[in-house]
């Protein structure tokens, strides 16, 4: 009489083990780099969104000086002048009667939006590099020259805004503002 042995088995064979150790880490890897590169991500978004809002900022405070001043010009020696083919500085006379000089200063690389002649910056150079800075005034001549278009100015504004480890990003934002009182 034969007695059949049975075998018996217990646990993983040493490929079993290979291949499933081999498996979770494939896993592993891939999960730890999407949760690196979701993390930079995250990095770039909070970098932008603070420039952006730095430069949101600056442009909203400028724009509510602007509508309570008068004498619009792009030029600090002559108020109420005209300049629809853009300056590249902008003064105004504010509600207490002070001349404000907006435009662009800081070395090449580093140019901020300044204010008066202390070049106080309002923009943060550190995180945003502003190349260009346009402004165009239109309505300055008196209602007595037969003008009775309201003085605005349109702000034109490019540069680049730091987003990360030495990455940029390019930009262009516009806005305007119209005097709020008369100009008769």
């Amino acid at each position: 009489m034969m007695i059949s042995q049975k075998k018996s088995r217990n646990g993983f064979t040493l490929v079993e083990l290979i291949v499933s150790v081999g498996l979770f880490a494939v896993v592993m890897t891939l999960a730890a780099g999407a949760y690196l590169l979701m993390i930079s991500i995250s990095q770039q978004t909070q970098g932008t969104t603070t420039a952006v809002n730095n430069l949101s900022f600056a442009l909203e405070s400028m724009v509510r000086g602007i509508r309570t001043g008068t004498g619009y010009s792009c030029s600090a020696s002559q108020l109420s002048v005209d300049c629809t083919a853009g300056g590249s500085s902008f003064s105004y006379r504010d509600a207490s009667g002070a001349t404000i000089t907006y435009q662009l200063a800081g070395p090449n690389g580093k140019q901020y939006i300044a204010k008066n002649a202390s070049l106080f910056p309002i923009t943060d150079p550190s995180l945003i590099n502003i190349t260009s800075l346009g402004f165009f005034v239109v309505g300055t001549s008196p209602a007595s020259g037969g003008n009775y278009d309201q003085p605005y100015v349109t702000i034109v504004v490019s540069g680049t805004v730091s987003i990360g480890k030495g990455k940029t990003q390019s930009f262009t934002m516009q806005t305007g503002a119209v005097m709020r009182g008369t100009d008769l």
